[in-house]
């Protein structure tokens, strides 16, 4: 067996704001495998900034696993467990070397073109007036569920939006995420959370930064919407600290980032974990390219999962890979009469 990397540079359509800047490009990172007359292909998906394997010596770690692919999936998924990306690179290349069609890894009515995911329209951080244009493009496109960043421009403007959307179509007609990144502080969260809730939000992905357990904790005990953790999940690697985070800060759902916290493997035992707190869960993709959001929109079908997922940001870039998988009306499908972009 022999493998290779190398680097992909993704080009925003737009510039796409968060509560931590303005992303215009997003390196992400391809493992290939070839094996006779197979070959496979994986993600690293690293997002610089917030990976918490955004690390100088990442390239070395990945021609390292190039140079020791001999030893398999297994113990290079161990080897890399301080880097998430690459175990998800791994995991994926490997599933794809030994599946039928190297993109589908997890057969099923998904990859059939049989039945699809619903998943939420994402609305990036901008002026009002952007705001309003993009939630207007989700609404029109059919979205039942819209997800908006939140925590970086004036909060009575961001709240001037939700009461747009609010004016217009009660809970059951649109359901409302927002994402705030961390952008609060731990003495104004609560007063805003309970500003957000008029609104009848669905949930808040990380009110405050993450490693505050015990603020966390309190918010949670004591918020009138419920609160999604998010990059609170980024860089616990040990199962009991992974138990010991949720004993802590009961927060009502978890957001999985496959590409953050250790591929599926590492997705599945904090799912695991969350059910025996009866804790709720969605899965999200992590700005990959289509590549990685393949893979994990046919693991996320298999999951049997309830409500929309965040899977929705493919179209984002103006250079992604050409794909089977398209957006129609809210949800993400497998369109077997279109094909892949030749992968180099």
């Amino acid at each position: 067996m022999k493998a290779s990397y190398y680097k992909y540079t993704l080009n925003f359509k737009e510039p796409s704001g968060t509560s931590r800047g303005v992303l215009r490009q997003k390196e992400t990172w391809f493992l290939k495998l070839n094996k006779n007359e197979q070959w496979g292909i994986g993600e690293c998906g690293l997002l610089k900034g917030l990976s918490c394997d955004d690390l100088p010596d990442y390239e070395d770690k990945l021609k390292w696993v190039c140079e020791h692919i001999h030893l398999g999936k297994a113990a290079l998924h161990e080897e890399m467990r301080a880097f998430p990306s690459i175990q998800m690179g791994i995991e994926t290349a490997f599933l794809s070397l030994i599946s039928e069609d190297p993109f589908k890894l997890f057969p099923s009515k998904f990859t059939e073109s049989e039945d699809t995911l619903p998943i939420n329209g994402l609305i990036w951080m901008g002026d009002q007036s952007f705001m309003m244009d993009q939630l207007e493009q989700k609404l029109a496109s059919g979205f039942k569920c819209i997800k908006m960043k939140v925590g970086a421009i004036d909060f009575k403007k961001e709240l001037a939006v939700l009461k747009s959307i609010r004016q217009r179509f009660s809970k059951n007609e649109i359901t409302l995420r927002v994402d705030a990144n961390g952008a609060f502080t731990p003495k104004e969260a609560l007063s805003r959370l309970k500003d957000l809730a008029v609104f009848e939000i669905h949930s808040i992905e990380q009110p405050i930064k993450p490693g505050q357990w015990e603020d966390m904790a309190f918010l949670c005990k004591n918020t009138p919407l419920p609160i999604a953790l998010d990059e609170e999940l980024i860089g616990v690697f040990d199962s009991d600290k992974k138990k010991c985070l949720l004993d802590s800060i009961n927060p009502q759902f978890i957001v999985l980032k496959p590409s953050f916290i250790g591929g599926f493997k590492g997705s599945q035992e904090w799912i695991n974990l969350a059910k025996k707190q009866n804790i709720g869960w969605w899965i999200t993709s992590a700005l990959e390219s289509n590549v990685g959001l393949n893979a994990i929109s046919q693991w996320t079908y298999t999951l049997n999962t309830n409500g929309p997922q965040g899977l929705g940001t493919g179209s984002l870039f103006t250079n992604n890979l050409d794909s089977p998988l398209e957006v129609k009306n809210g949800f993400i499908g497998y369109n077997n009469t279109k094909i892949w972009s030749r992968i180099k």
